[in-house]
């Protein structure tokens, strides 16, 4: 039996468009796909609405929020048993595979059982979503870095400003906690803060508010995951962004 292979590849933010030409070909190529369920389901799907056939089994490993349907140490095991069998297996994970997507551990895990594995890297949710509501992460003026952590992160220790651009991804459910934890310091309550709901997805809407109001308004609003949630000046770059919200006017409220 010939070796088999694993490829890890970044399917994005679940828009077939964004899947890269890289990307595409592993998955022409493959026996059998494992996917997870944001990101890589939206771009399977996708592509098939576009004429594209794959050959490739798929089996579904999707994670809903506070639930795995698969373990991670049955998925890593799943990958080397599948390529021991002599299969080219795709590992299709949302957004950028080393991005918060555990793809790290895959790979040390395929290499450690002597499977030949690399790399397809994927457009993080991070950076795109954003995007889609005109925010960039770091813009002249406003904002020179940008952090980006989880909800379930000690996010204490994040230093700087509102010029300090601060990513949340899987945020919603401790998104009271994080915008009071972000308010202290330099930041402010009246911080501008914009929620991204279900980017690129049939979902997508777009909540804007400050660190002091945004729990309320998500409350409010129904927001669900997945979401992504954006925090700093560069979100009053948004035109979902009020007049109210901007640098100018923010820093002359917070004076008063």
């Amino acid at each position: 039996m010939s070796a088999g292979h694993v490829t890890l590849v970044g399917a994005g933010p679940g828009d077939a468009g964004l899947l890269t030409i890289r990307g595409l070909r592993a998955l022409e190529r493959a026996d059998v796909i494992v996917a997870d369920r944001l990101g890589a389901r939206g771009v399977l799907d996708g592509l098939a609405a576009e004429g594209v056939e794959l050959r490739a089994e798929v089996v579904d490993v999707g994670k809903l929020p506070g639930h795995h349907a698969v373990p991670q140490d049955a998925i890593n095991a799943l990958l080397v048993n599948l390529a021991r069998e002599g299969k080219q297996v795709v590992r299709l994970k949302g957004g950028d595979p080393f991005i918060f997507g555990r793809g790290g551990e895959e790979l040390a895990f395929c290499r450690d059982a002597g499977i030949d594995v690399e790399v397809v890297p994927g457009i993080t949710s991070a950076i795109s979503v954003p995007a889609i509501a005109g925010i960039p992460l770091t813009h002249r003026g406003l904002a020179t870095t940008f952090t980006v952590v989880t909800g379930h992160d000690q996010i204490r220790a994040l230093g700087g400003g509102r010029d300090h651009t601060v990513v949340l991804l899987m945020g919603i459910g401790t998104l009271a906690n994080s915008a009071i934890t972000l308010a202290r310091g330099e930041r402010g309550g009246d911080c501008p803060v914009a929620i991204v709901e279900d980017g690129y997805g049939p979902r997508q809407r777009v909540t804007v508010g400050t660190l002091d109001s945004i729990a309320l308004q998500a409350a409010r609003r129904g927001v669900r995951s997945p979401a992504v949630v954006v925090v700093g000046d560069v979100v009053t770059l948004s035109p979902y962004a009020p007049e109210a919200l901007s640098p100018s006017t923010t820093r002359k409220a917070s004076q008063q």
